[in-house]
C-alpha cells in the first residue's frame, strides 16, 4: 500500500533534513542554510513557509550539536556571549526590515560579500591552528582566551583572541542577515571569530553553533506572530536537523581543523552561489 502523500513528504523532509543537520553542526551554519533551497526549489513551498522552518531548523541544529559541544569544553562560552548581545539585536533589526528593505539587492551584496570572504579561507587552506596570536585589550579584559581537548591531535589546546571590535562588528552584520534573510547566518559568525578573532576553526564552529540558537530565537517569535511558521513543515524539519546535529557532534571531535576548513570552503562558495542567483532572479522577476 502506497503511503499517504502527507507521510511521505514528512519523511522525504525528515531525510533530507538529518543530512543538513549533519553538514550544518560540523561546520557551524545549522541546518538552514540547506532547508530553504530545498524546501523552496525541491518540494515547491513558498519562501515563507521555508524560511520560517529554516529559523527553527537553526534552533534545533543549536539544541542538538551545543550541549554536545560544551561538554567536551570546545565552545568558548565567553565569547560566545558576548558576541551574542550583537547578533541578537541584529536578528531583531534584521527581522523588522525585511518589509522595506530591498531583498534582491541584498542577495546579491551578501552573495558577492561571502564570495571575497573566502580569500583568507584559502591563502590558510593548510594550517591547522592559528600562529602568532595575540590578545588584544578586549580579550584580555574579557577573559577571551581559552583552551580545549583536541582530540584529533592528542593533546590540550590553549590560543588566544584579536581584533574583538572586529568581530562584533561583524556579529551585528551576521545577525541583521539572519533575521532579514532566514538564511541562520553561520557562516558570518565563522568567518568572524575565523578570519578577524583567529580562533581555532574548531572553536568557530562549534561557539557558531551555539550561537545560532540564540539568534534565531531572537527572530522566530516575529515570524510565528505573522504566520510564517507552518507546524506540518517545520516538523520533520526540527527533527531530521536535531538528529543530524547531535551525529555531527560526535563526528567533529575525531576530524581535524583542516578536514573542517576544507568541508566549509565549498559550502561557503555553494552559499555565496546561491545567494546571487537568488538575487539575480529577484530582480528579474520583479
Amino acid at each position: 500500500m502506497a503511503a499517504p502523500p502527507h507521510l511521505l513528504f514528512f519523511l522525504l523532509v525528515l531525510t533530507a533534513s538529518i543530512a543538513a543537520g549533519l553538514i550544518g553542526s560540523l561546520v557551524g551554519l545549522g541546518g538552514g542554510v540547506f532547508v530553504v533551497p530545498l524546501l523552496t526549489l525541491v518540494f515547491g513551498l513558498p519562501l515563507h513557509e521555508a524560511i520560517g522552518a529554516s529559523i527553527i531548523s537553526v534552533i534545533a541544529t543549536s539544541s542538538g550539536a551545543a550541549a554536545a559541544y560544551l561538554r567536551d569544553h570546545i565552545t568558548n562560552m565567553r565569547v560566545g556571549m558576548f558576541l551574542e548581545i550583537a547578533t541578537t539585536l541584529g536578528a531583531i533589526t534584521g527581522a523588522f526590515l525585511t518589509a522595506i528593505a530591498p531583498t534582491g539587492l541584498l542577495f546579491l551584496i551578501f552573495g558577492l560579500v561571502l564570495a571575497v570572504s573566502a580569500a583568507p579561507l584559502i591563502m590558510r587552506f593548510g594550517e591547522e591552528l592559528p600562529q602568532g596570536v595575540k590578545n588584544d585589550r578586549w580579550a584580555e579584559r574579557l577573559s577571551l582566551a581559552s583552551s580545549y581537548r583536541d582530540e584529533r591531535l592528542g593533546r590540550t589546546i590553549a590560543y588566544q583572541v584579536t581584533h574583538v571590535p572586529l568581530g562584533v562588528v561583524m556579529m551585528y552584520v551576521a545577525g541583521t542577515i539572519s533575521g532579514l534573510l532566514g538564511i541562520g547566518s553561520g557562516t558570518f559568525k565563522v568567518l568572524a571569530m575565523d578570519t578577524a578573532m583567529r580562533l581555532p576553526v574548531k572553536v568557530s564552529t562549534t561557539t557558531s553553533n551555539f550561537m545560532i540558537g540564540v539568534t534565531a530565537a531572537a527572530s522566530a517569535g516575529i515570524y510565528f506572530e505573522r504566520g510564517d511558521i507552518n507546524p506540518v513543515v517545520a516538523a520533520p524539519v526540527a527533527l531530521g536537523v536535531l538528529a543530524g546535529a547531535t551525529i555531527g557532534a560526535r563526528t567533529l571531535t575525531r576530524l581535524s581543523n583542516r578536514s573542517i576548513r576544507k568541508l566549509f570552503i565549498p559550502i561557503l562558495f555553494f552559499i555565496a552561489l546561491s545567494m546571487l542567483i537568488r538575487g539575480v532572479s529577484i530582480f528579474l522577476g520583479s
